[in-house]
């Protein structure tokens, strides 16, 4: 299973910008799908997750209201759409694939997905 993030770029605070993770293999539809996001110096940290189905959906209390994660399981790919960017937003994103069910704790943890991309810059102006 290989991951494939794109979108990123330098925006203006209050922009916005939509990332995209594209996935190989004929099995996307049966992982959980998961974006965090890196600064420099930081930790990486939970964004957004969502079920294998896209019936659940976790948020970071940091992004609620202001992003938004889907999926398309016909083009074994999965959104994050941000609105209202910040500076504080300046991050690497990554995607994470993997088996969990996404409205417990763990969904939120790096270490309970198996795969990775390689992360997209996201670069908020003030």
């Amino acid at each position: 299973v290989q991951l494939v993030e794109s979108g990123g770029g330098l925006v203006q605070a209050g922009g916005s910008l939509r990332v995209s993770c594209a996935v190989s293999g004929r099995t996307f539809s049966s992982y959980a799908m998961a974006w965090f996001r890196q600064a420099p110096g930081k930790e990486r940290d939970f964004v957004a997750a969502i079920s294998a189905s896209g019936d659940s959906i976790q948020y970071a209390d940091s992004v609620k209201a202001r992003f938004t994660i889907s999926r398309d399981n016909a083009k074994n790919t999965v959104f994050l759409q941000m609105n209202s960017l910040k500076p504080e937003d300046t991050a690497t994103y990554y995607c994470a694939a993997g088996w969990v069910n996404i409205v417990l704790p763990l969904a939120r943890i790096t270490t309970t997905y198996d795969y990775w991309g390689q992360g997209t810059q996201v670069t908020v102006s003030s």
